[in-house]
């Protein structure tokens, strides 16, 4: 064996030799994050949710309308075909407009292709101007038809507006109002579970009264009782964010009482009782010391209360005691649906349900993949 196979042998060991040893010295984050990339169905439920924050971030821009988008002419309309030739000719991807007649026998109405003139789908094109995060303006939409052809790839509703516009729109709301009330009800459940175990006494007889009592409420009446309280004149902006505080207020007592039960566990451990004798604030070994120590548990906890969110905004929204117009959420538009004859009649009203269910269970199989990736060495 010459020098230079001498040292590359070498190189190659020693490189295999950091590897192992990098592996078994990582800390547990990196276990976690190695773990959690194995998980298939975790991988894809995190794209999935990637592209639905992306789309709902720069909703302006995804949408081809705007939410106060109308044409009376255009009421109820099935989803817009896309057509590839005309006249038998290849003509690329182009759309038709539609014309509304009477059906002679059923009397209802029936929208016919003028197949007359095909308008060509564009991509980048100018339209309604709109905000990115209130801040940034533009009047640049994905995709259109040409000559004011209306492109409604999931249909209208009952006022002619289209439906992926407001789906996409709507999912500002539905995915962003679940992710800040989980995360209020992540630190009220932290602080306060945290206090009712570490201090017990009566202190914790009080916090777990005040559980009890909260638990007992059926949701649905607590919902309209708060929404009550919300005044009808304040814009739409400020009812968001107290609706975001109601579902947060409603959603913290699971976790405390978790929180609080490892507190209990935890408070009389060796490692703890050295700080106290070492003089280390009650504050400092909560936070250093014992919150620590089940911190991957409270990451997947985060992560599965999220979905919970999700259907109570839907749900409070459904009800009609949640987002109003002008703005939407997925439970706004499913309230039209609400009705057997729409949903026989105009069945594309079922399809932000169906964005709903899809967000529900990416965030619980990415839950699942955190939990099983919390126990690295398992």
């Amino acid at each position: 064996m010459t020098d230079r196979q001498q040292q590359k042998l070498l190189k190659k060991q020693e490189k295999a030799r950091r590897k192992e040893e990098k592996y078994y010295l990582a800390s547990q984050w990196t276990l976690m994050a190695r773990k959690l990339t194995k998980h298939k169905l975790a991988r894809v439920s995190l794209a999935i949710l990637g592209i639905f924050y992306v789309v709902a971030l720069f909703g302006g821009f995804f949408a081809p309308y705007g939410l106060e988008s109308y044409d009376a002419s255009y009421k109820d309309t099935a989803p817009t075909q896309i057509h590839f030739r005309h006249e038998g000719e290849w003509y690329g991807p182009f759309v038709y407009k539609l014309s509304m007649q009477r059906d002679p026998v059923t009397y209802k109405k029936v929208f016919m292709e003028d197949t007359t003139t095909p308008y060509r789908l564009q991509f980048f094109v100018q339209g309604e101007p709109y905000r990115i995060l209130g801040l940034i303006p533009g009047n640049i939409h994905l995709f259109g038809a040409e000559g004011g052809a209306k492109v409604m790839l999931f249909g209208s509703d009952s006022l002619g507006r289209d439906m992926l516009s407001r789906i996409i729109l709507g999912s500002q709301i539905s995915l962003t109002i679940p992710f800040a009330g989980t995360f209020i009800s992540f630190i009220l459940g932290l602080l306060i579970g945290s206090a009712s175990g570490y201090f017990g006494g009566k202190v914790d007889a009080v916090i777990q009264r005040v559980i009890e009592v909260l638990n007992s409420l059926p949701s649905i009446p607590l919902w309209m009782a708060l929404s009550a309280a919300i005044p009808p004149e304040i814009s739409v902006t400020q009812k968001y964010l107290l609706i975001t505080v109601i579902l947060s207020l409603l959603g913290w007592t699971g976790l405390a009482r978790v929180v609080r039960g490892k507190f209990m566990s935890m408070k009389n451990e060796d490692y703890v009782l050295a700080a106290r004798l070492a003089g280390v604030s009650d504050f400092k070994i909560i936070v250093k010391h014992l919150i620590p120590g089940f911190m991957s548990y409270l990451i997947v906890t985060l992560t599965l209360g999220i979905p919970g969110m999700i259907i109570g905004e839907t749900s409070m929204s459904f009800l009609g005691l949640g987002i109003s117009s002008p703005a939407t959420s997925w439970g706004v538009l499913l309230k039209d649906a609400q009705n057997i004859a729409n949903i026989a009649n105009y069945p594309w009203r079922l399809i932000p349900l169906f964005f709903v269910v899809i967000a529900v269970l990416a965030f619980n199989f990415l839950g699942d993949g955190i939990r099983d990736a919390a126990d690295p060495y398992k």
